[in-house]
């Protein structure tokens, strides 16, 4: 059973994803509180998940990939959420909402069109990027605004996924869990890159 752990865990964000698109669309009582547990729910079974799997050794290419496209479906589902709440700030900031959502999309074609699989770097930068988005989104459902994270969050944002695309034309095979560019050199050479159990194992 604790094998299926990290699954449970994943298709847990998938699930939360779809349920907060509807508390949002229903306008429900005490939505920004139910919204941001939901969320921290989300962020912690992200975190857990690849540390959980790579204990067991089960942290497969398949898995990996799986946790990338459900996290990508999470942090969508939430952006609809708070749209539905919030549509003016999303037109305040559309300009950069459309160039981050762009370069993300971006990161995605790069690699399908190179190795014909979706992105799983997982790297560094990204994990940071989360962390900010993670709180840039607390702040939107909570006051519909945001001024300094999110333009934190932004350039975050595009400069993570820069470093994704760069990252996917240095690897000269797909390769899950590569920790930033730096790493992606090495294992282009031919060098191992050094795996934590913790970030990238």
């Amino acid at each position: 059973m604790k094998q299926k752990i990290p699954l449970l865990l994943i298709y847990l964000r998938l699930v939360i994803g779809c349920i907060i698109i509807i508390l949002s669309y229903l306008q429900v009582p005490y939505y920004p509180v139910i919204a941001i547990v939901l969320l921290t729910v989300g962020l912690l079974s992200d975190i857990f998940d690849g540390i959980i799997a790579r204990q067991l050794k089960i942290s497969t290419q398949k898995l990996r990939r799986l946790d990338s496209a459900v996290d990508q479906f999470f942090f969508i589902a939430y952006s609809i959420a708070c749209y539905l709440q919030c549509p003016k700030f999303f037109a305040l900031h559309s300009t950069k909402l459309i160039l981050l959502f762009g370069i993300e999309a971006g990161t995605y074609i790069v690699s399908y069109l190179k190795f014909k699989k979706e992105i799983a770097t997982h790297s560094i930068g990204a994990k940071i990027f989360t962390l900010f988005l993670f709180a840039t989104l607390v702040e939107i459902i909570a006051h519909c605004q945001s001024n300094y994270l999110f333009i934190i969050c932004f350039w975050l944002g595009v400069i993570t996924r820069l470093e994704i695309i760069g990252i996917i034309l240095l690897l000269k095979i797909w390769t899950n869990d590569v920790p930033s560019l730096y790493h992606a050199w090495l294992l282009r050479i031919g060098k191992p890159i050094k795996r934590s159990k913790l970030f990238n194992g």
